[in-house]
């Protein structure tokens, strides 16, 4: 649960730390973030921009002869590459160093371990491609269409809540239709760039908590929203796995306990994906037992994109899967 507000952004919990490592870890952990704040105000004001694609596409452009190497920052912070002392600006490499993700490989070239994605008028710090780090934060093409999704779910709204929030940025997306937003998340990385980012983008009224979606949140809501890990991660990393044999547990579990926390005519947007085995689609047949028996209204299931993530058919948990598609769930509680 949280304990204290850094600005205006409710921040950190007494549980994560203990005895006399708690103030000094409080004092590394603010130097941290107000530096990657700090950064991102910097790239912003040098015009920075970056769409963020796919990890195979970002795999194939950065295989390129001419791409081994960053020359601007948009390919320090965009693409991910590694890049030798002076390609950055002396303030943009000390605010790296600052905020420790300053990397110096065995080449002597130096990396960033942080990436900044612009999505709309904001800009969002997540983790640095390629994302192999079991707590790594996720920024991409699932982001884009998240918080689209969410654009287009009418209305103003009490409290959001943002499950499973990673950088944040869904959350974030509809704060300016919100009172109040809560990002909530299991991976402590995750919810220090959801303060960063809720910083950065000078978003207002924004709580952060520590939680197994909302087991430690209070309180209901008018908007519950989650893109959650749907894939079935033979690495088991939190920002990929979605539990059970495919990877759907996390989305039936985000329907069924939501349900019980939206307010009457309140909204609940699930933005994930699905194993297509035999022409089934096994999350929509396992959510249907749960929207049918739930007091949902206006239950619309949509199949966004029919095919996604095709290199992991090739892997021993999708043996027999023939697809993956995405798929946005939107109900009202009645």
């Amino acid at each position: 649960m949280p304990c204290r507000a850094l600005g205006h952004v409710q921040h950190w919990r007494d549980s994560d730390l203990q005895g006399g490592d708690l103030d000094g870890g409080r004092r590394a952990q603010d130097a941290r973030e107000a530096a990657l704040v700090a950064l991102g105000q910097a790239l912003r004001a040098e015009g920075y921009a970056f769409t963020t694609v796919t990890p195979e596409t970002h795999r194939r452009v950065n295989a390129r002869p001419e791409a081994r190497q960053a020359r601007t920052p948009r390919d320090v912070f965009g693409w991910s590459r590694p890049f030798a002392r002076g390609v950055l600006s002396s303030r943009l490499q000390e605010l790296l160093e600052q905020a420790g993700e300053l990397e110096t490989r065995d080449d002597g070239l130096l990396r960033s371990r942080v990436r900044f994605s612009s999505l709309g008028p904001g800009l969002y710090a997540h983790s640095a491609w390629p994302t192999v780090e079991e707590d790594a934060v996720f920024f991409g093409p699932d982001t884009y269409r998240f918080c689209s999704l969410l654009q287009r779910v009418p209305g103003t709204f009490r409290r959001v809540v943002d499950l499973g929030c990673g950088s944040g940025a869904g959350g974030l997306s509809v704060a300016g239709r919100s009172t109040e937003v809560v990002l909530a998340d299991v991976s402590t990385e995750s919810l220090v760039f959801a303060r960063v980012n809720a910083e950065l983008n000078g978003v207002r009224a924004v709580q952060v908590v520590h939680s197994d979606l909302l087991r430690d949140v209070s309180g209901r809501f008018d908007l519950i929203a989650a893109n959650p890990p749907y894939l079935a991660d033979t690495g088991g990393r939190t920002y990929r796995d979605g539990g059970g044999t495919y990877g759907t547990d996390l989305s039936v579990r985000i329907v069924r306990e939501g349900v019980e926390r939206l307010e009457p005519g309140g909204t609940l947007v699930l933005y994930t994906g699905t194993p297509v085995v035999e022409g089934e689609d096994l999350l929509r047949t396992a959510l249907e037992q749960v929207w049918r028996s739930a007091p949902l209204t206006n239950v619309s299931y949509e199949e966004l994109d029919p095919d996604v993530f095709s290199e992991e058919l090739e892997k021993e948990p999708y043996a027999d899967v023939e697809r993956i598609a995405l798929v946005a769930l939107v109900a009202r509680r009645a």
